[in-house]
């Protein structure tokens, strides 16, 4: 197929919190700024006579490995053509926004966008399925296991609810269009590893219990739009209580939201962001100015009020 007159796309991929609190590794949402800037990775493709060209440009490019050919996106690349048996061949530039190891999907983010941009670029040989069960691999070869918290509302948008059957890896459940999620990234980086190697390899009965009617409780109250009984099972049981004081700062600032009327706060993935969530503009907007004052310590970090992203990866 020629593809010479081509033109080159852009794919935006938005940040997202895996875990969301209450469903660890079962939950996920994608995040959209309410101020309409775009907290997440883009990827442009278009075409060239063969093999693969990649560039790594934008404000976090300089936390990535410096041999292109070690980047997820460089390997998404040589994977697709090999896939589809092409001789000619796709130049990809990265535009990194997303500070890596922050707990807002910034690995997940580069994926998804690189193998959406890929799909649409050679006229979408995956389906949806097929190219999200692709995302959560090669995610999954950055974060060291395979989970689709991040990867699964990156991809489709909204909050999406981890099913793991045969036919289905996820389905979207109802968010609560009234609340607005305040999020805080400090500026220094935890690898995810290290803050999964905090987890007690086994958890007690009562514990187990606990995280199953919280997380079910959580879903049913989405279902219902029972704002009052989700946020008052919007609680983390297994991560939370091993990770809280090895991010800098946390304890401290949940308590001060509390105190200024948010209704829960939580850390976003594993660490360092975390998420506060109000149904109060002007709240949230206070709470974003006192994390920047307090819990944001490091050139690069930032704080957002974001509501869902209903979207998802799109062109732009």
């Amino acid at each position: 197929m020629d593809k010479s007159n081509q033109a080159a796309i852009t794919v935006y991929a938005p940040a997202s919190m895996g875990n969301v609190g209450v469903g660890f590794d079962l939950l996920g949402a994608a995040l959209a700024p309410i101020d309409g800037s775009l907290l997440g990775d883009r990827v442009t493709i278009s075409n060239i006579d063969t093999g693969v060209e990649f560039e790594q440009v934008g404000a976090w490019a300089h936390k990535l490995p410096t041999n292109l050919t070690e980047n997820i996106v460089y390997q998404c690349a040589v994977f697709f053509l090999e896939k589809l048996q092409r001789t000619d061949g796709v130049k990809l530039v990265l535009e990194k926004n997303l500070p890596v190891g922050s707990g807002l999907g910034s690995s997940a983010s580069s994926v998804v966008a690189a193998l959406y941009a890929l799909n649409e670029h050679f006229k979408q040989p995956f389906d949806q399925q097929a190219l999200l069960l692709l995302m959560g691999e090669f995610e999954g070869q950055i974060s060291g296991s395979i989970h689709y918290d991040n990867v699964a509302p990156c991809y489709l948008g909204g909050m999406q609810l981890m099913l793991n059957t045969a036919k289905k890896v996820c389905a979207p459940i109802p968010s609560f269009k009234q609340w607005y999620w305040v999020v805080a990234y400090p500026g220094i980086s935890l690898s995810t590893a290290k803050m999964r190697a905090l987890l007690p390899a086994q958890y007690d009965k009562a514990v187990a219990i606990e995280f199953g009617r919280y997380l079910s409780a959580f879903v049913h109250a989405s279902y219902q739009q029972d704002a009052d009984m989700a946020i008052e099972v919007l609680k983390d049981v297994l991560a939370e209580p091993y990770r809280a004081a090895a991010i800098p700062g946390y304890l401290d600032a949940r308590e001060a939201l509390q105190q200024q009327g948010m209704l829960t706060t939580g850390i976003s993935g594993s660490g360092p962001t975390l998420f506060s969530v109000t149904d109060s503009l002007e709240k949230a907007q206070q709470a974003k100015a006192w994390l920047e004052q307090h819990y944001v310590t490091e050139q690069g970090g930032f704080a957002h009020v974001c509501q869902l992203d209903e979207q998802g990866t799109r062109l732009v």
